[in-house]
């Protein structure tokens, strides 16, 4: 994928759009992290209640400190010896749009892997909401094929890239409570 399609992208998440698009995991929908109207529009999408929460994308450590007041030691050993995408829910959240904050004050963040992924949010400069990319209940999606039409005639950009890829697992989600990993899903 060029840069002016990455610009472009980034362009349409600054309007508020939502994309498709391939993660380092399965295929997701996603938006600004950072605009609530966004964000309503993905659980629109997905018919899920606003009290679930979603999952963020950022770029680097850099990027995970300016929306989290305080990044564990334990989170940073973790992401360091991950042989798999890994996710881990954070507490006290800033910046982020309200409505993508557990209720728990938590939200559950990735660091990406994926080429892609990495270049546009370098590119966006704020996190990306992803969340797999189907209807909420129903089963996730592992290749672009078996993204049903509702979520494709749903979304405002599809990126045309990695649609033959069969994606084999979700990321793992940890959560760290006093210094102790808690495997939420593996």
């Amino acid at each position: 994928m060029n840069s002016e399609e990455i610009q472009h992208f980034a362009i349409a998440l600054k309007e508020g759009k939502t994309l498709l698009y391939p993660t380092d995991t399965v295929w997701g929908i996603g938006c600004d992290a950072t605009n609530s109207s966004a964000v309503s529009k993905i659980y629109k999408i997905k018919q899920r209640a606003e009290s679930k929460s979603l999952i963020i994308l950022v770029d680097s450590f850099q990027m995970l400190s300016d929306y989290v007041e305080n990044i564990p030691e334990k989170a940073i050993e973790e992401l360091e010896k991950a042989t798999k995408p890994t996710t881990i829910i954070y507490n006290n959240p800033k910046g982020l749009a309200k409505n993508c904050i557990a209720s728990g004050h938590t939200i559950a963040i990735r660091i990406v892997q994926n080429d892609f992924c990495k270049a546009l949010l370098k590119e966006f400069r704020k996190p990306i909401v992803s969340t797999s990319a189907n209807i909420s209940r129903e089963p996730t999606p592992k290749s672009f094929s078996e993204i049903s039409a509702t979520i494709l005639d749903s979304v405002d950009y599809i990126v045309n890239l990695q649609q033959e890829i069969v994606a084999t697992a979700s990321s793992r989600i940890l959560k760290i409570v006093d210094d102790k990993v808690e495997v939420i899903r593996d």
